[in-house]
């Protein structure tokens, strides 16, 4: 009988040592789907202006990238914004890119067959218009911005392609009855108030550039109406992507003082060429629904990013690696 406890030991540890290769397995399978080594090579990835929420949120998804993928190089590429970024996707300049729903099919309304090469690989969080005037400004609506000095966004950007039809909307003719200025968020802000009565901006809540002009100096924020989006999606085109919302007030408390601001909304979108490795593709779309909370940390709107609503990427077709993503996880 005695010679049965060592037996019984050396079982127990063999037991032991097999539950923790399963562990260790478990944890491999997370960390490298279905025992793959990670991507690697370089991608390029398009974001935008230095100040907007694209590039923070890029740099940020750069990080989380080459944690899971170390071998990968991240080459991001800062543009003027979302027309800039499907071009560079399209023409091959860039790998990957975040655009906003309405830029996407503006493209492919104009270059159908360029277009048919594009795919969606997650909805990430929308974009909000913010028009910022001074506070002491004159200007209440956007009719009122006649004949004012009005920053519009740069040419390739999602900001120019909603303000010009914003204004449109209002009856006044962006090179005519303004005179605007191609500024963005990196540079509209500082010249408020001195050289230009007004700036459009689209982006996440909140943007730094207008949390930081909040700090320094007073600003108000002029209300976009749903009178107003209802002649906007009477244009046609990409506008049915635009949806009434309200800004809600605690993205910028110190100007908003607990109220909304009516405005507009507009998805956006991480985006890839339908030719794109569909295994890099899968662990990337993987990266970014899994980096969720660590990079909404930084950059709030980035909390936003849900499996529920990332695989509805319209007007672009899910690519073939994210799909795999998406079943994979399907409850």
């Amino acid at each position: 009988m005695s010679n049965m406890f060592p037996r019984i030991g050396r079982r127990r540890a063999l037991q032991g040592s097999a539950a923790g290769f399963v562990a260790f397995g478990l944890l491999l399978w997370w960390l490298l789907p279905l025992g793959e080594e990670p991507p690697s090579g370089t991608i390029r990835f398009s974001t935008g202006t230095r100040a907007g929420v694209y590039q923070q949120y890029g740099v940020r998804l750069r990080t989380e990238l080459a944690k899971d993928m170390p071998n990968l190089k991240v080459e991001l590429l800062t543009s003027a914004g979302s027309q800039e970024n499907v071009k560079r996707v399209a023409d091959g300049e860039a790998d990957f890119a975040i655009v906003a729903a309405d830029a996407v099919e503006t493209y492919e309304l104009l270059h159908p067959a360029e277009a048919d090469q594009l795919r969606g690989v997650a909805r990430l969080y929308d974009d909000y218009v913010q028009l910022a005037v001074p506070t002491d400004s004159d200007i209440r609506s956007v009719a009122d911005l006649r004949g004012k000095r009005v920053a519009i966004g740069l040419p390739q950007s999602g900001v120019r392609l909603i303000a010009d039809r914003v204004l449109k909307a209002a009856g006044i003719d962006p090179e005519k009855d303004i005179t605007p200025s191609s500024d963005g968020i990196d540079t509209g802000p500082n010249r408020l108030g001195h050289q230009i009565d007004a700036f459009f901006w689209s982006g996440g809540l909140p943007t730094d550039g207008l949390k930081k002009l909040a700090e320094k100096s007073g600003f108000r924020f002029v209300p976009i109406g749903t009178d107003l989006i209802t002649k906007l999606h009477d244009q046609g085109g990409a506008t049915h992507y635009y949806r009434a919302t309200n800004m809600p007030e605690s993205a910028y408390p110190s100007i908003q003082h607990g109220s909304t601001v009516a405005t507009l909304a507009v998805s956006n979108l991480l985006m890839t060429r339908k030719d794109m490795d569909p295994r890099l593709t899968e662990w990337v779309t993987r990266t970014v629904l899994k980096s969720r909370d660590g990079i909404g940390a930084h950059v709030h709107s980035a909390q936003l990013v849900d499996v529920r609503t990332a695989i509805y990427t319209d007007p672009l077709a899910l690519h073939e690696g994210a799909r795999r993503y998406y079943r994979s996880v399907k409850p």
